[in-house]
């Protein structure tokens, strides 16, 4: 089989599928073989690399967000798409959350403002069992999350669009469950895919239902926040408005413009969509399994288009 691979570490990814494929060969984007591949192993791939390719037989996502390669105009039809699910993600992101959650729960947010001013001011504690967390999206990673967060002693709730059980997590689906979850909730994290569903999720109605004081994590999709309801809702200045403040990860365009607002807002933290770095080696196992069984002809979870994920 042929496989052509396309990411920034595409020399890497090369090498290493062909250790361990050796009766594949194997090219990049980058190298003059690169048409009339059986597979692609790709990370955002330009329109004219997809359109190259007339013998495709399957396509393997190099992250679990799939939202580019859906949108890619040169994307053809009816070839089966896998994505990577957690490979090595979730720990990261686990990390990312947890620091963000006690970035806010330990006022570390408000300490550093009053370094800035010399103020010597300590604020009371509040408990985590005092500080509840709300997760959207209980997939692989979001689960991993809410697990996480749940041992360290933070009540945890995942809401999901269908029904879920998670021991631990007080799960919510469906329209009224999310309703439930942001009014109780102190730190809101993001992780559900980009789906027409999800599209601007986060909007001015959404954030109006979080308690005064909540806070935003995001490291999902940069298309769940409705942009101009998230600065709204945080207020000008440094002054608190009902949003304490926003960690985020993920933007709509990226990198993000540097003309947009976000980057100077004293309440907002920025991070450029390093929160799940891939793994080679975790996620090469998953790209091996999946290309054997594809060649095998053997069932895989592969993306269903028309829901996004």
């Amino acid at each position: 089989m042929k496989i052509l691979v396309h990411s920034d570490d595409a020399e890497q990814w090369r090498d290493a599928l062909a250790g361990r494929l050796p009766g594949a060969r194997v090219v990049t984007s980058a190298e003059a073989e690169r048409r009339d591949a059986d597979y692609l192993v790709v990370w955002k791939p330009s329109a004219a690399l997809l359109r190259e390719q007339t013998r495709l037989k399957g396509i393997i996502n190099l992250g679990a967000g799939v939202d580019a390669l859906l949108s890619n105009p040169g994307l053809p039809s009816g070839v089966p798409i896998v994505k990577l699910r957690d490979a090595g993600m979730a720990g990261p992101i686990a990390d990312y959350v947890r620091y963000g959650v006690l970035h806010f729960q330990r006022d570390f947010d408000r300490y550093r403002r009053q370094q800035a001013c010399a103020e010597w001011r300590e604020h009371a504690m509040v408990d985590k069992g005092d500080w509840p967390v709300g997760i959207l999206g209980l997939g692989a990673i979001g689960a991993r999350v809410a697990e996480t967060l749940a041992a360290d002693g933070f009540p945890v709730h995942g809401w999901s669009r269908t029904p879920k059980s998670l021991e631990g997590i007080a799960c919510h689906h469906g329209e009224a469950g999310l309703e439930a979850l942001l009014g109780q909730v102190m730190s809101l994290v993001l992780l559900l895919p980009d789906t027409p569903a999800t599209h601007r999720l986060i909007d001015a109605r959404a954030l109006a239902r979080l308690p005064a004081g909540a806070s935003l994590i995001n490291p999902g999709r940069g298309t769940l926040i409705d942009e101009t309801a998230l600065l709204a809702a945080l207020g000008p200045g440094e002054a608190e408005g009902r949003l304490r403040g926003a960690l985020l990860d993920a933007f709509p365009e990226e990198p993000l413009p540097a003309e947009s607002p976000l980057w100077t807002h004293p309440r907002v933290w920025i991070t450029p969509h390093m929160a799940g770095p891939t793994p080679l080696g975790a996620a090469l196992d998953q790209v091996v399994e999946s290309l054997e069984a594809f060649e095998a002809g053997k069932p895989l979870a592969t993306i269903d288009p028309d829901a996004g994920y």
